[in-house]
């Protein structure tokens, strides 16, 4: 059974949904003292943030969602073998002391049943601890998306993480975790940069346009953040993307709101906190069009018409006529416009093996055109007395047919394609 507690930030009330009185206090980090621009976190910035360690050493990111499961990328686990495996929660540096830490080992690796590793698609990961934490000024959950949630293009997001500063460059000592502001880019446009199907409603980007900020290899797993009054809310998970921080080419991440059901079926007690986050204004990101992308589509179903006809006060007449609605949905999923190699990102560790992994792009499904006519019912009840003469009018039959606008070519420059990388590093079993 669901509890619920609205929160009201200004002029508008988000419910958000949760199971232990505990997760009240999801997204709120007691000790937020952001430096922006910053390169280092302060301590106690970003409870909620994860490093997972196989034999020693950093791997892969990750956030806690309750006092026992951490969400991370499931590119980050070849198997689900646990051995050697352990997570710290409350960590500030890879090096030196931490005293605000804990760490415990993992029971469990559940990666999504429909991960794809060749698309990166559904690219989400839970893990059990083996046993709860305490939560601290340095130890919290955050809250994450809830299905509906909107994160229009521009929405101002966060990154955090352990990973390299730039491609092949590791995060000098002592290795302090890091924080990044980057812009939420639109899927469109994301597909246009990528090529169009190769992110999928699964997946949310962000970066900058013109690059110089980004995820980067040791980050995969970890959480992409943004406030909505006093809450942080995880929107992504650091999957991946071409290089680091390049022009263009947008950082990638699993779009935690499409995930709720899944992880609320791994998890049946003490469930994480969901908040519905809502962008404000109009979203820049549905004007964005380039060759092979789909035009927006909406439809409109025209209403049920309803005539009453009286006759002489001996015969009624009364015909219900449904309205014949005829809706055309036209989807194009065009090929990708040139084939793409994929791999995630890593940090370069002191590990003695490390595998970078290659997947081909998917290519999307031809042109579907569906038509769906509305059967028209129409409904007569009439009684007549002799003698009588009887007058009936039945409204016309409406027919509304709804089309997508036709196609717009625009003709855009994209970088060149490099090769996309997961952002994480192998470590043998």
């Amino acid at each position: 059974m669901h509890c619920y507690t609205n929160v009201t930030y200004s002029t508008k009330t988000f419910q958000i949904t949760h199971h232990s009185l505990s997760l009240l206090d999801c997204g709120t980090p007691p000790l937020d003292t952001r430096i922006v621009g910053g390169q280092d976190a302060p301590a106690g910035s970003w409870p909620w943030q994860a490093s997972l360690h196989r034999s020693g050493s950093h791997f892969c990111g990750g956030s806690l969602i309750n006092k026992e499961w951490v969400l991370t990328a499931a590119h980050c686990f070849s198997s689900t073998s646990t051995s050697n495996l352990v997570v710290y929660v409350g960590r500030l540096s890879q090096q030196g002391s931490n005293p605000n830490e804990v760490n415990r080992t993992v029971t469990q690796i559940i990666r999504h049943p429909n991960y794809i590793s060749s698309t990166h698609d559904n690219d989400m990961c839970l893990l059990k601890l083996s046993s709860p934490v305490t939560f601290t000024n340095f130890i919290r959950p955050v809250c994450l998306a809830a299905p509906g949630s909107s994160f229009y293009a521009g929405a101002t997001s966060w990154v955090t993480g352990w990973g390299s500063i730039s491609t092949g460059v590791p995060l000098p000592s002592p290795q302090t975790l890091q924080e990044v502001y980057v812009p939420v880019v639109g899927n469109r446009q994301c597909n246009c940069n990528y090529g169009v199907g190769s992110i999928t409603d699964n997946m949310i980007c962000a970066g900058l346009s013109a690059g110089g900020k980004d995820s980067c290899q040791g980050d995969s797993g970890g959480p992409m953040v943004s406030k909505q009054g006093t809450r942080w809310i995880q929107s992504g998970v650091v999957s991946f993307g071409t290089g680091c921080a390049q022009a263009n080419l947008p950082g990638v991440y699993a779009r935690v709101s499409q995930y709720q059901t899944w992880i609320n079926t791994q998890i049946t007690s003490d469930q994480p906190g969901y908040v519905t986050f809502s962008s404000s204004g109009t979203d820049s990101d549905l004007s964005v069009s380039c060759t092979g992308l789909p035009d927006p589509t909406t439809t409109t179903t025209a209403p049920t018409t309803t005539t009453t006809t009286t006759t002489d006060p001996t015969t009624t007449t009364t015909t219900t006529t449904a309205s014949e609605t005829t809706t055309t949905t036209k989807t194009a999923l065009a090929t990708r416009a040139s084939p793409t190699n994929t791999t995630t990102k890593a940090a370069p560790t002191a590990t003695n093996t490390t595998t970078t992994a290659t997947s081909a792009t998917s290519t999307g499904s031809p042109t579907t055109t569906t038509m769906t006519k509305a059967a028209t019912a129409t409904t007569t009840m009439t009684t007549t007395a002799p003698t009588t003469t009887t007058s009936t009018t039945t409204a016309p039959k409406t027919t509304t047919t709804t089309k997508t606008a036709p196609n717009t070519t625009t003709t855009t420059t994209t970088a060149p394609k490099t090769t996309p990388e997961r952002k994480w590093i192998y470590l043998p079993l």
